[in-house]
């Protein structure tokens, strides 16, 4: 018995050295290494092809990004279970897409549900969902000292992507890491993989630092890849990382699938007039030409690019350049930083019009998106494909785009199916071999550059941010309740049932409710009239700070108020702000009016009350022709009438107020009042106090209202309590109308 005992311990003990071999090590031997490679994806110079039954076709990537957030959860907490998987997944193909893109390695879940869907599609004797998977490089890593031959830069790439290998063919166990999913693999999904896009948007500052630390290390040589005369040192990483890739699944698994490398405008190949190069500091390329496929590599590389129609958009400033004021210092330093880059190709030689800088699509509208697009499948000889693009629903806005009007944010969801369906058929009209769309779902995790500085960056998966455009990309939506918002800006009064008002003066009444994305306030008035009636909300949230008086309407306040809502018609309805509480003027007065906002502070008690705007990300100087010109802005906080409640068929996602029968429903977004963590109900405290934003903790507002303007006597306000929601955390799936428009669109481009 004791024998036995030992002799069993010894088997376990080999199958379990065994098995942490094969799963956890990767270990293998290559018993066959004269056995054939396969593979079911192939390329030219323009097109990819996916083998079906012995004979290559024509194949459109025709893709959706997925993103791994969900509300109140970060990305990193891996929180999409099965079943959500399989639910999406269902909802993608029925869009009209036929691939998903993911970024990086998921948690088990993913690949499960995708294995069970794609076996049940065929076993149904429908076609699957492909899939493009990425390696993600870490954003800390790219944005630290490291260079990119440094060991948690490339090692880890090339680490990342046998991993990747090995899960995709279900023969992995991975623990979680910074970043990564986690699970025991087990699913073999690679019937159903038809490609890589190994890294990131890259930053710039990390290509220029490697090429310029190893300027010797400009050639590699693989058995898959190997680069040309030009590559740089940045290049040569790449053509390591991808070869590795190659060899690892080629060796252990006999297959190949394609490649590309990850790029954006900011890394592109083009060289561009000086005044742009300067003011946007293009100091970097990455060219995946300068990286040719062997023989051995059977289904070719493509090139993948991240573009959007607002940003950077070199081509709209060439198009509309006033050359810049050369006597102004900082002109001189910016030119002296970036007179020895060594550019890239001229982007003028492969615009539409060749040397004639044509920038208009094929309809014959200026559209420097498709112009841009067309310069990049004139250069490359590999297929294009177009991997990220997209507008955002979100109400704030970032950038604009000057030429048709796709901005990054500040769009219906109407607005935002058309732009895609707008970018779509100027990629495919471009030449691009494909495209995936950014993004299947919001995440309200997400920040902006222009509001991050507002917020509580620690907390913004528990609410819903509104003003943050780069939560709502999606087509995909999640609105706040579990299974409805707590109401809707609809005229219907239903809501508001057994909400008593908060205060009543002079006839008018004033009620409010809120939830993790919106306060909503009902205004009622006996024989209101919204042609003729103005109404006045004064505002106090700090309790600290704010002015008793309104300079601009000459309105008395019982309390220091810190903003001011005015409802005057349709068209000229807004929140404003007391000047003192103004987040815009504290942050960035030296973009807008290149001074500095502590020097001369505002009163604490100012009457002024100010409207409340966005600064916006554009090249005002390119198109002034002044170093100092102010940076752009637009007011965010002018309200949009319209009805917000998605059942109806007026439906406008945007819109802020609505009049009904004697009163007004008015939603406002959290961050527009300064709130930088609503759901544990901080705001902004003193500016010029603490130099910045710094948070402070309420537990109740005070909001009083009048109609029109009464000089002899203060007008009241009344308590509000509020109460955060902590991490507890409601919110229910919709889809927008975007998905709607675009899912008409493709079925009828089919």
């Amino acid at each position: 018995m004791k024998k036995f005992i030992i002799i069993a311990c010894a088997v376990a003990l080999v199958v379990f050295l065994v098995q942490y071999a094969i799963y956890d090590l990767g270990v293998y031997v290559d018993f066959n290494p004269d056995a054939p490679v396969s593979t079911f994806m192939s390329t030219d110079e323009d097109t990819i092809y996916m083998e079906r039954g012995g004979e290559k076709e024509p194949f459109e990537i025709r893709g959706v990004n997925m993103g791994v957030g969900l509300p109140g959860k970060w990305a990193t907490d891996y929180a999409i279970d099965e079943e959500t998987y399989l639910r999406w997944f269902g909802w993608i193909q029925e869009l009209g897409a036929n691939t998903i893109r993911v970024y990086t390695i998921l948690h088990d879940d993913f690949y499960n549900a995708f294995y069970a869907y794609n076996t049940q599609r065929e076993a149904e004797g429908k076609e699957p969902l492909w899939l493009i998977h990425g390696v993600w490089v870490n954003d800390y890593v790219q944005n630290s000292h490291r260079d990119a031959y440094d060991e948690e830069f490339l090692d880890a790439l090339i680490r990342d992507s046998r991993t990747l290998v090995d899960i995709l063919h279900g023969q992995k166990n991975f623990s979680l890491g910074y970043g990564l999913g986690s699970g025991s693999y087990r699913k073999d999904v690679s019937p159903w993989v038809i490609g890589y896009i190994l890294g990131v948007e890259w930053e710039d500052v990390t290509v220029v630092y490697t090429d310029e630390k190893y300027p010797e290390r400009t050639s590699y040589q693989g058995k898959y890849l190997c680069t040309t005369e030009d590559a740089s040192p940045f290049e040569a990483m790449l053509c390591e990382a991808g070869d590795k890739l190659i060899e690892y699944e080629t060796s252990k698994y006999k297959e190949q699938r394609l490649l590309a490398f990850s790029n954006w405008p900011t890394t592109d190949p083009f060289a561009y007039p000086e005044d742009i190069t300067v003011y946007f500091m293009k100091c970097a390329t990455v060219d995946v030409e300068h990286i040719r496929a062997t023989d051995a590599f059977l289904p070719g590389c493509f090139a993948s690019y991240h573009v959007y129609p607002y940003y950077p958009d070199y081509l709209n400033y060439i198009l509309r350049a006033t050359p810049m004021v050369e006597g102004d210092s900082r002109w001189e330093d910016q030119t002296v930083a970036v007179s020895e880059f060594d550019a890239g190709a001229p982007i003028e030689d492969y615009l539409p019009g060749g040397e004639d800088a044509d920038y208009r699509d094929p309809s014959g509208r200026e559209n420097t998106y498709y112009a841009y697009l067309k310069a990049l499948t004139n250069y490359h000889t590999v297929p294009v494909v177009i991997s990220e693009y997209g507008v955002s629903t979100g109400r704030g806005m970032a950038q604009r785009d000057y030429n048709t009007g796709r901005n990054q944010g500040h769009m219906t969801e109407q607005e935002q199916g058309e732009a895609i369906v707008s970018c779509y058929e100027d990629i495919m009209a471009a030449g691009c071999a494909g495209s995936c769309v950014f993004s299947w779902q919001d995440e309200w995790f997400k920040r902006t550059w222009n509001t991050m500085h507002a917020v509580d960056l620690l907390n913004t998966p528990y609410w819903s941010d509104y003003q943050t455009n780069e939560q709502y990309f999606g087509l995909l939506a999640f609105d706040p309740g579990e299974t409805e918002s707590v109401c809707y800006v609809d005229g219907d009064l239903s809501d508001w049932e057994g909400v008593e008002p908060v205060c009543v003066y002079e006839g008018t009444s004033v009620s409010m409710q809120y939830d993790e994305k919106f306060l909503y306030f009902l205004i009622e008035k006996e024989n209101f009239d919204p042609e003729s009636d103005t109404l006045y909300l004064p505002i106090d949230t700090t309790q600290k700070t704010g002015s008793t008086y309104c300079l601009q309407y000459d309105l008395s306040f019982e309390r220091a108020c810190d903003f001011l809502l005015v409802i005057d018609g349709e068209d000229n309805s807004r929140l404003l702000v007391q000047e003192r509480y103004e987040v815009l003027r504290a942050m960035f007065l030296h973009e807008t009016d290149d001074l500095d906002p502590y020097m001369d502070p505002v009163d604490a008690d100012t009457p002024v009350f100010k409207s409340i705007s966005l600064l916006l990300q554009t090249a005002t100087p390119l198109l002034t022709g002044n170093w100092q010109a102010s940076a752009e802005t637009y007011e965010t906080g002018k309200l949009l009438y319209g009805n917000a409640n998605p059942e109806d068929e007026s439906f406008n996602s945007l819109a802020d107020f609505i009049f009904t029968e004697d009163a007004v429903e008015v939603r406002l977004p959290w961050q527009l009042l300064n709130f930088s963590n609503p759901s544990e109900m901080q705001i902004h405290d003193d500016y010029y106090e603490h130099y910045g934003v710094e948070n402070l903790s309420i537990d109740r507002m005070y909001v009083g209202v009048c109609s029109g303007a009464y000089t002899e006597w203060r007008i009241p306000l009344g308590e509000f309590p509020l109460q955060g929601w902590g991490r507890d955390v409601t919110s229910h799936e919709r889809l927008k109308e975007s998905y709607y428009i675009l899912q008409d669109y493709w079925a009828g481009a089919a």
